[in-house]
């Protein structure tokens, strides 16, 4: 009898990459979509060398690098005063250090890497509009329930479901995600619409009172890719609103105006309200794992959520392709996994309140202690997170 295949829940980034981790491990997954496609929504995201260290065992790295818009520096601004807090720099020195760059990408560019690779494997099956609700379980079968389907029998199913992840409500029963009250609103613009003096090739960051601005290049210098955020205590979940440039404004009447038309020039904005939950001890049960924002989501301030997605493909993929007893497998990547993704996201918190968004004088003291650190001691500060993303044991 044929071995039952790996389900996973989901075919994002996370989804993909487990998939695709599991077919350079020999093993036969499904990936279940519950929308009428595969893509992403969104536009730039950030890949530190722990990301690259991911690419480079799932076999998409050359893709990646090929894509990549590779930016001199992680730049800090004062959005209040318009000058320069402080810089991290990107170059030789950084990359000799963690044996990686630091680059920016197109989400769907990511995606579609990861895509191309499972087709390309023959051990990845793909199903759009299938949207699993539940499971259950023997000692060596789990079947999947769909939403008007018939359940369907796998080795292994992996909750890559996302914020509100249906395998994660019935596994864990827990509250729904936490919402930050923190709204974020996106735009990609043309280069040549991109105000001539902050067309910077870095990641730049402004930050302010309950608010910052986040712009970089993608696509080849092409296009570059906005986010601006503000903290305005919101308590409804919202997901890619369209909104007019006037509601974004209305949160960044008080900074500065180099920064603030960033915004005049963005179009087609849309509203995210953020989320993310308290860190668990647990995310599996059985043959049944989650991985990615259905098992720690997170706010997007250390931009590592997907970065965090692809390290549990890696270290999930890698258990089970060196322990034949699955259930011990899953158990080693809970542990290979849990405190280093915890970390991050309370990390990314506290980067929100005490980097981002302070005022008065904790904002003096965030400027005064980061302008005091040197390219070394920022390298030293991320060590633990940057040469992540290799198997462990």
């Amino acid at each position: 009898m044929a071995e039952k295949p790996f389900i996973i829940a989901g075919g994002g980034i996370g989804g993909l990459a487990a998939a695709l981790g599991l077919a350079k491990a020999g093993k036969h997954s499904l990936v279940l979509e519950q929308a009428e496609r595969l893509g992403e929504i969104g536009a730039g995201i950030q890949i530190a060398p722990n990301a690259f260290n991911c690419f480079d065992f799932l076999g998409i790295g050359g893709a990646l690098r090929e894509n990549a818009v590779y930016i001199d520096r992680l730049r800090l601004m004062d959005a209040l005063s318009g000058e320069e807090i402080c810089h991290i720099p990107l170059d030789e020195d950084f990359r000799e250090r963690f044996g990686n760059p630091y680059a920016v990408v197109h989400r769907a560019d990511l995606h579609l890497a990861l895509l191309e690779a499972c087709r390309s494997s023959g051990m990845v099956e793909m199903r759009t509009r299938h949207a699993v609700c539940g499971y259950r379980q023997d000692e060596n079968t789990v079947f999947v329930q769909i939403e008007n389907r018939d359940e369907i029998e796998g080795t292994v199913l992996i909750g890559a479901d996302g914020l509100r992840s249906a395998v994660r409500r019935q596994m864990l029963e827990d509250d729904p995600p936490r919402v930050s009250g923190h709204t974020t609103y996106r735009s990609v613009i043309p280069t040549e619409s991109m105000p001539e003096d902050l067309r910077w090739n870095a990641a730049t960051l402004w930050a302010g009172p309950k608010c910052h601005i986040v712009h970089y290049p993608l696509k080849g210098w092409k296009v570059f890719n906005l986010v601006v955020t503000f903290h305005n205590d919101v308590r409804e979940a919202v997901a890619g609103k369209p909104v007019s440039r006037e509601e974004v404004e209305q949160g960044f009447e008080h900074i500065h105006p180099r920064p603030k038309q960033v915004i005049d020039h963005g179009t087609d904005w849309k509203l995210w309200v953020l989320c993310d939950r308290d860190p668990v001890r647990n995310w599996v049960d059985g043959r049944v794992a989650l991985l990615g924002d259905a098992a720690h989501p997170m706010l997007q301030y250390f931009a590592q959520g997907a970065c965090m997605a692809m390290e549990d493909a890696v270290s999930l993929s890698h258990r089970c392709r060196t322990e034949t007893d699955l259930d011990k497998a899953l158990a080693l990547y809970l542990e290979d996994r849990m405190v280093r993704t915890s970390r991050v996201v309370i990390d990314s918190r506290l980067i929100g309140d005490h980097i981002y968004h302070p005022s008065g004088a904790a904002a003096s003291v965030r400027n005064s202690v980061m302008r005091s650190f040197s390219p070394e001691d920022w390298y030293d500060r991320l060590e633990w997170l940057y040469q992540g993303g290799k198997p462990e044991g």
